[in-house]
């Protein structure tokens, strides 16, 4: 198998940046494209479970929209053959001083183009050593 293919690593880029800038602008039509419209498709949050494609829609439906701004750092998008790919990233908001959030997504492939299937999101306590 190879890993990170240059064209699909800059395919699978492209996208998780699509997905950054619809996520702080709140733009739910682009989110609810990006996950796969399956039962399978899961989103694990910072206060919720949420288990297909409906669940995950709903919840984008009822989110505030303010607050969204973020900064990401120490992304990493690794690429599985021409198919799939996870995609994970840190992010800090200025709303919640001292932690830290954790995103990792599971990209897969299909005809109608790059989905997210597994998404999870969670914020602890900023470490300490930076190296962490």
């Amino acid at each position: 198998m190879e890993i990170d293919l240059p064209d699909v690593l800059a395919e699978v880029t492209a996208q998780f940046e699509r997905y950054e800038k619809a996520l702080v602008s709140n733009d739910v039509a682009v989110l609810d494209e990006l996950f796969r419209n399956d039962k399978r498709t899961l989103r694990y949050g910072g206060g919720e479970n949420l288990y297909g494609y409906d669940a995950i829609m709903a919840f984008r439906a009822a989110r505030p929209s303010a607050g969204l701004n973020r900064r990401t750092d120490k992304t990493l998008v690794t690429t599985y053959g021409r198919d799939t790919a996870v995609a994970s990233t840190l992010f800090y908001r200025d709303s919640a001083p001292g932690k830290v959030g954790r995103q990792m997504q599971t990209w897969i492939r299909f005809p109608e183009g790059w989905r997210i299937v597994a998404a999870h999101v969670s914020m602890i306590d900023e470490p300490k050593d930076p190296k962490t």
